[in-house]
């Protein structure tokens, strides 16, 4: 392992932009530079990062041993949109992105998005330090009070794996394994604490050179060719298939093999909201898509099945429960999962008991695109057809709905490939269809409001230069907790089109204190008190232009949603992150 020859890929970021002046150094001066070196084996193309002292050493060797390539910095305003632009950047990706942050402080602002990444199951390396274990070397007062034993248990419930390293050569292979183990599936965070000693330690002797792809072999999950049969015997034998499209990866080919089996099964397929786009929602055996509070359409679906097949479906118990209610399934289930190999005592993200009678431990796509295969030849039992055309509610003078608000951004964008990286929890699942893998991408996983502007920016970096819009479409509240990342996307010219659904309310708990209220015979138009953001209104267009970004509105009239959004396409086609306040009325979807 050398600083020279770059491994990773090509920024697509302006090379001017932050670009150290100076040559790198020849070989490893201090432990730092092996673990920088160690970075870049892993092919992470960035590392989002807040800087602090705590890895000062690490910083010095990115910039002035690797010239800040591979990874280059993405200079962030606070640690938790460094971990979560990660999180959008392997959403569309399926790799792992590096995230810095500094001591057991960055670590505790970072800690919501590291859960939203754990219940995503999305690939991050996490880089910690500590000030020095050796409490003889501490600095006093600061780097005592950023020291702390087992900072890794503040976090460990909800990583795969973590350490802290005692030295420079243990440094390198935490690195190496905390890479192969998040992009390992089941995928998620893995989080290594580098001590602020060791990287400052000088390198008498060199460690003695690896190979480091041997240290991280990609792991494939076989599945078994019996199953396979078993499966699909009892799939062809059914008479009302269903499959529940969930966890699965971004891939092209893996897509078209998921149509191929539902059009051969003739099975109907019932998509989730929460998780990224599996299956063309305008395909005539796409029945609707799950949402956070469920959808008839689907509901009925699950009970008229006999048959159902699971791709990871994302809490499949308690789907089954919403549906059927106490009533145990009557259907054959069928589970596709690796998820249970993740799962521990203090995170419930486990989700409801499912029933089911066949489990087929493996990844989604290994298992769909075995099906496929194995039905190549035999006559489609799909007979054609499209399902309906996304709604398409008339804008008229007055207040605007979201699903206003989609219809009139679907008009703009027109042909142009979208890629939608979040949708509000009002979002109706019938205002947009999906047609490729990269169209939507999928919430946060873990519920964690204000990951909406980070996330959104990695996944757009990761589309840069795709020939894709990146367009993100979320509430207000998720806006105002995390859009301070915003100027990050400003700074790296990264273009990005946030359109903020803006009903100036906590709206879903004002739902909850309603339904509180009438459980308890209280008055209802209360509601309102600790969940309105008004008196005074927030100007989210300005919080937008103070940072750099295009800032547009607030809109108000649903006449006028389609001039701004042409104004914004241009701004967002012209590289810009633009940033639109739409002023929806409160309500959810059906």
């Amino acid at each position: 392992m050398t600083a020279k020859g770059n491994t990773g890929e090509t920024s697509p970021l302006a090379p001017g932009v932050e670009a150290p002046r100076g040559a790198s150094r020849e070989g490893a001066i201090f432990g730092s530079d092996v673990m920088a070196e160690a970075l870049r084996a892993l092919d992470v193309p960035y590392i989002a990062l807040n800087p602090g002292a705590s890895y000062r050493g690490l910083h010095d060797s990115i910039v002035n041993y690797l010239g800040n390539e591979n990874p280059r910095m993405l200079l962030c305003l606070h640690e938790e949109h460094a971990v979560a632009i990660a999180q959008g950047y392997a959403k569309v990706t399926g790799k792992a992105m590096a995230a810095a942050v500094h001591s057991n402080v960055g670590l505790m602002h970072a800690s919501m998005a590291i859960f939203n990444a754990w219940c995503d199951r999305t690939p991050v390396v996490i880089i910690g330090a500590t000030g020095s274990v050796d409490s003889q070397k501490r600095r006093p007062w600061i780097e005592w009070i950023h020291t702390s034993r087992d900072q890794a248990s503040m976090v460990r419930h909800y990583v795969k794996w973590d350490d802290q390293p005692g030295s420079v050569g243990a440094a390198r292979e935490s690195i190496l394994r905390a890479g192969w183990i998040a992009n390992t599936a089941p995928m998620g965070p893995t989080y290594v604490v580098l001590d602020v000693e060791l990287q400052e330690k000088s390198q008498s002797e060199q460690l003695p050179p690896i190979e480091p792809a041997r240290y991280m072999p990609p792991v494939s999950h076989g599945v078994d060719a019996g199953q396979v049969k078993a499966a699909l015997d009892m799939l062809l034998a059914a008479k009302r298939p269903l499959i529940m499209m969930g966890r699965v990866s971004r891939s092209e080919t893996a897509w078209a093999d998921r149509v191929a089996l539902a059009e051969k099964l003739g099975a109907r397929v019932i998509t989730d909201t929460k998780v990224g786009a599996a299956f063309p929602t305008d395909h005539g055996l796409h029945v609707g898509a799950y949402g956070s509070g469920g959808a008839q359409d689907t509901l009925q679906a699950i009970k008229e099945a006999d048959v159902i097949l699971s791709l990871d479906w994302v809490d499949l118990g308690g789907t089954l429960k919403t549906a059927l209610g106490t009533e145990e399934t009557k259907a054959k289930v069928i589970q596709v999962t690796l998820d249970y190999v993740i799962h521990n005592g203090w995170s419930m993200d486990y989700m409801a008991l499912p029933t089911v009678d066949l489990l087929l431990s493996t990844e989604t796509d290994v298992a769909a695109s075995a099906m496929a295969r194995a039905l190549e030849g035999k006559p489609s039992k799909f007979t054609g057809g499209k399902g309906p055309d996304a709604i398409d509610p008339a804008r008229v003078a007055g207040p605007i709905t979201v699903n206003q608000t989609f219809a009139a951004l679907r008009h703009v964008v027109g042909d142009k490939p979208v890629s939608l990286l979040q949708a509000p929890l009002s979002y109706n699942s019938k205002s947009w269809h999906f047609r490729h893998p990269l169209d939507y991408i999928g919430s946060d996983g873990g519920g964690g409001i204000g990951s909406g502007p980070g996330l959104s920016i990695g996944a757009a970096l990761a589309l840069k230069d795709s020939g894709r819009l990146a367009i993100s479409v979320f509430g207000d509240g998720n806006f105002l907790m995390g859009c301070q990342a915003v100027w990050t996307g400003v700074h790296y010219k990264i273009p990005l089109l946030i359109i903020v659904c803006n009903n100036q309310s906590f709206y879903n708990d004002e739902l909850h204190q309603e339904r509180m209220a009438r459980m308890r015979n209280r008055p209802v138009e209360n509601k309102w008190i600790g969940q309105r953001m008004a008196d005074p209104e927030l100007d989210l267009a300005t919080i937008a232009r103070g940072q750099g970004a295009v800032g547009l509105g607030p809109v108000k009239d649903a006449t006028e949603l389609e001039g701004v959004f042409k104004e914004a396409l241009r701004e967002l086609e012209a590289g810009k992150v633009v940033v639109v306040d739409v002023r929806v009325l409160p309500g959810y979807a059906p």
